[in-house]
């Protein structure tokens, strides 16, 4: 999808003043990754190591026209061809892009959170998936606050599905990735101590990871985790009349917990919701036994060939 710089210029709250015209197709904040630079728009974010201000030159050099910065450049005026986009925070503006750009799509997105087996989960999901939807998945581990922005602005006119994963350190992270991803479909995988001194408690963190899924209409998690089960209530997900939870229990039962919004929901995800409920079985229970997991993956992905076999051929009868 494409963007000019008078509407990025407008989405991000920029300075007001005039732009020459350009159409950006691509996303950069890594001066080494340029791939297009004259559809290329940079955000030169400023960082505790590094400061992206300082490549903008060379990035002219290499044909880049576009940038988003937070104060006027030196030597602009060596830059004649240049637009400059001021905003207070480089960071801010690049998630309010991306957030505005996922709200043009109304697709499921399935949002993979925890403290580890996340990308593992959204490679598995991907591979079961892409064969019959058009998917946009987050590339590697794209999964911090800036990961997920350039993973969201994936999503095109032929997308219909996204898989993406969201990661944290600190508090008050993920209020910012669940408003970037927005999903629709959620997964938490489980709870460790990775990056527990960012935190307080490891409450405070299962409750900050959770907050990822505070929107979703089916939320997917383990019912035999005592510490994300008592999260999930306190958060009182279960009070929302639209949801749908899969709470995976360890004889690899689920308990099923839906209102009369369910009806409304399985029909517009269809036989997703059968996939999702089935990698969540295999998710929880295999994330420390690889061996193991990997023949489920194959059984479960036969088993979902027949399923949705099964599913066509009832709705034909």
């Amino acid at each position: 999808m494409n963007y000019t710089i008078t509407e990025i210029a407008t989405i991000v709250k920029a300075q007001k003043r005039a732009y020459k015209d350009y159409t950006i197709t691509a996303l950069l904040t890594d001066s080494r990754s340029l791939t297009f630079p004259e559809e290329t728009l940079f955000f030169a974010l400023v960082t505790e190591r590094n400061d992206g201000h300082r490549y903008i030159k060379d990035l002219y050099r290499k044909g880049v026209r576009n940038f988003v910065v937070e104060h006027r450049v030196a030597d602009e005026e060596l830059m004649p061809e240049a637009n400059f986009i001021i905003v207070k925070n480089t960071l801010d503006a690049l998630q309010q892009l991306a957030a505005t750009h996922r709200k043009k799509f109304d697709i499921p997105v399935i949002g993979v959170t925890g403290s580890n087996g996340k990308t593992t989960v959204k490679e598995w999901l991907y591979q079961l998936l892409q064969p019959d939807y058009n998917t946009v998945r987050s590339p590697r581990s794209y999964n911090s606050q800036i990961g997920v922005p350039l993973s969201v602005w994936q999503i095109g006119s032929k997308t219909e599905m996204a898989i993406f994963e969201a990661g944290i350190s600190q508090p008050d992270e993920m209020i910012h990735l669940e408003e970037i991803i927005k999903p629709t479909l959620g997964l938490i995988t489980n709870i460790g101590e990775a990056h527990q001194e960012g935190f307080q408690t490891i409450q405070q963190k299962c409750i900050e990871k959770l907050t990822l899924l505070k929107a979703c209409d089916c939320i997917i998690y383990d019912g035999d985790n005592e510490l994300i089960c008592e999260c999930v209530e306190k958060l009182c997900f279960g009070c929302r009349k639209n949801n749908f939870f899969i709470k995976i229990k360890n004889s690899f039962l689920y308990e099923l917990f839906y209102s009369q919004e369910f009806a409304k929901m399985n029909s517009r995800y269809g036989s997703l919701m059968v996939i999702i409920g089935i990698i969540g079985m295999l998710v929880f229970k295999t994330i420390a036994i690889i061996l193991r997991g990997l023949l489920l993956i194959i059984l479960i992905f036969y088993l979902f060939k027949f399923v949705k076999r099964l599913i066509k051929s009832l709705r034909s009868y």
